[in-house]
């Protein structure tokens, strides 16, 4: 066995398998500082912050098989004890500069230079912000005005989240000298030079949809600009009846589950329907309960009307909100909040209106081209009795409507197949509020 290293060789990494994927996988053991994909053999480097979070990390999955989408995965130090810089964007480490390069982690909100420039502008002044996506996921370089202020951002930022539960900053000095802006945009500003040209055409604004939703649209210090905007959208000022707006708390504790039946993706196949997932734990020591933290407070609402008295494999489901914040990082959580399956993170106020009650009809989507009815039925005929089915074509897509007998078979149904493969395709599943075929 190679000698401990903070840098992790990870094998048998299929072209289905993404960056975010691999992410999801170790983020849980500490912070992720460098991500290589080796697509040619199938390989991936992963550098973690220390050799501590890597040691953690080979022994948990030393007992327990790593599988990414249903493909096997094995792991083991790298010869490498460090990554090379990829570019020049890479940060120089504790060397004082007034650039400061921004790693953000579990993003869960579009993270504008409007964004960080609330955050950063507190501990003195921002001259310029660019922001872009590099292997290592969301990043963006802030200039300061003084080496001096870059510091005591640095100190007071470093670590974290600009949103409850998400969005975590990861900071250190960059090795550039100066930034260069040519254009006054969301992802780039020169804030020095506010006469810059802009690419970008003008946005709606919708200046009350903040305040529509109570505390369904507030952080802490920042607004959920995107999310308000996206239920404003979806529900025109009326919410959904039974839904008051007005709930903060983010973590569902869900208890009466089937132990022998559920794990932390089948929970995460159902909660997301309302809300994008930041982690799911199963509570070893009560093993029919469960916490589920959902994106923001209006997420957790949606979930926590829907889903309670929901059956789920034989067993009516209690649903309400936990005591606890947030579920904390560990190797007994399992990390969604860089998951590409979550449905909210585009397309956000059409999921909200599909938000509704389990039914006994599911709507499949991303399906493959030369998807048949027989195909259909195949995959999900396990769950129940089909009394119907159909495939058709929206858009030049083709999609799906299964009925089944019972509202609880179409949730088994939902709960097992959601994200599975077909063909290359990852198939979506989602309630359908048509009451026939």
């Amino acid at each position: 066995m190679a000698e401990p290293s903070k840098v992790i060789h990870i094998r048998n990494v299929g072209q289905e398998i993404s960056e975010a994927d691999l992410l999801q996988l170790f983020q849980s053991f500490g912070v992720i500082t460098k991500l290589v994909m080796l697509r040619a053999k199938n390989q991936a480097l992963i550098q973690m912050q220390d050799i501590a979070t890597a040691v953690s990390a080979l022994q948990f999955y030393e007992n327990i098989q790593p599988n990414i989408r249903g493909r096997n995965v094995y792991i083991q130090f790298s010869s490498h004890q460090d990554l090379a810089p990829t570019d020049q964007n890479q940060g120089r480490g504790d060397e004082p500069n007034r650039i400061l390069l921004v790693t953000i982690h579990h993003v869960l909100y579009p993270m504008t230079v409007d964004v960080m420039h609330r955050v950063f502008s507190t501990h003195g002044s921002v001259e310029k912000i660019v922001t872009f996506h590099k292997s290592a996921g969301c990043q963006a370089l802030i200039q300061y005005q003084s080496r001096q202020s870059a510091v005591t951002a640095k100190n007071a930022l470093q670590g974290r989240n600009v949103y409850d539960g998400c969005c975590q900053l990861d900071i250190q000095f960059s090795n550039l000298d100066d930034l260069q802006v040519n254009y006054n945009t969301d992802r780039t500003r020169d804030f020095t030079n506010p006469d810059l040209p802009t690419e970008q055409k003008g946005r709606s604004s919708q200046p009350d949809a903040g305040n529509m939703y109570g505390s369904a649209a507030r952080t802490v210090g920042l607004s959920h600009a995107a999310n308000a905007e996206a239920i404003a959208a979806a529900f025109g000022g009326n919410l959904p009846p039974g839904i008051t707006g007005e709930n903060d708390r983010c973590t569902i504790l869900v208890s009466n589950l089937n132990p022998d039946r559920i794990d932390e993706d089948k929970l995460f196949n159902l909660f997301s329907i309302y809300g994008n997932i930041v982690r799911v734990k199963l509570l070893w020591s009560k093993p029919d309960h469960a916490l589920v933290q959902m994106g923001d407070g209006f997420q957790a609402e949606l979930a926590v009307h829907f889903l309670k008295g929901a059956i789920l494999f034989g067993k009516r489901l209690e649903v309400n909100y936990s005591k606890h914040a947030t579920i904390l990082q560990g190797a007994d959580t399992h990390e969604y909040a860089n998951s590409n399956l979550n449905r909210f993170n585009h397309n956000a106020a059409k999921n909200y209106r599909y938000c509704c009650y389990p039914t006994w009809m599911i709507h499949l989507s991303s399906l493959p081209q030369d998807i048949t009815e027989e195909d259909i039925v195949s995959l999900v005929e396990d769950h129940g009795v089909i009394l119907n089915c159909k495939v058709f074509e929206m858009n030049g897509k083709k999609q799906a409507l299964v009925q089944f007998e019972t509202e609880e078979q179409a949730t088994e149904a939902l709960v097992c197949k959601h994200a599975t493969s077909i063909s290359g395709s990852v198939v979506r599943i989602s309630f359908s509020q048509l009451q026939n075929i």
